[in-house]
């Protein structure tokens, strides 16, 4: 019985030391990762796995569409850091975090592009849903309050009862833009929190594509 039972701690140990061995390896493979802690993460966007990580070339460049940095001012204003009392601004990191957990099955979180779609089919982050601002916006001309009443109801899981707002269940909503310099995002928010949604869940990536593609992390094309 002993030595049955000292083989099978043999074989666990050497198991064990094989699957370190193994994780270290695909650690070692990216010589640049995210973090110390984090080479990649793994996502789901639209049914497909996609990793995210950063270029593994030394010499890649940030692409031509975020190189500018003397956009018309305005509307391209630089936006502040703090975007409204409440409001959670997060990195790179935090924004890696979110995704992981959205990746792995927390449905509390929702990563939204509020770019208008000719910037989305470009290039966004992968598992982010477009939401352009001009869709939740009063001041355009797509405006329909029936399709942001669905919105909100939904995909965001807000509740409304004789014309009164229920947020208490609503999604953790991350939204991002261009970058610092662009106001979709930040309009989305603010007009988010004029309707009543509560600012400690919502969450925005201040840099936005423009901060994502400086790091070379994975984008993905949608129609792609």
């Amino acid at each position: 019985m002993n030595k049955i039972w000292l083989a099978g701690m043999v074989v666990l140990v050497l198991q064990s030391a094989s699957a370190h061995a193994s994780d270290k390896a695909v650690t070692h493979q990216l010589s640049v990762m995210i973090t110390r802690d984090i080479p990649s993460i793994t996502v789901i966007d639209h049914g497909h796995k996609v990793v995210i990580e950063r270029n593994q070339n030394p010499n890649n460049t940030i692409v031509p569409e975020y190189a500018k940095t003397s956009r018309e001012c305005p509307p391209y204003c630089v936006q502040p850091i703090q975007l409204m009392p409440g409001v959670h601004t997060i990195g790179e990191v935090e924004l890696i975090q979110m995704l992981k957990r959205h990746a792995e099955g927390d449905k509390s979180i929702m990563i939204i592009d509020s770019r208008t779609p000719d910037w989305y089919v470009q290039g966004t982050i992968p598992s982010a849903v477009n939401i352009p601002w001009t869709m939740l916006y009063r001041g355009t001309d797509n405006y329909d309050p029936f399709i942001v009443e669905n919105l909100l109801t939904d995909k965001f899981n807000a509740k409304v009862k004789d014309g009164i707002w229920d947020f208490r269940g609503a999604k953790e909503l991350v939204l991002f833009c261009n970058g610092p310099w662009c106001g979709q995002s930040a309009t989305n928010i603010k007009e988010l929190v004029s309707m009543g949604y509560p600012a400690d869940k919502l969450y925005w990536y201040r840099g936005g594509m423009q901060s994502w593609h400086s790091l070379g992390l994975t984008t993905i094309k949608p129609n792609e």
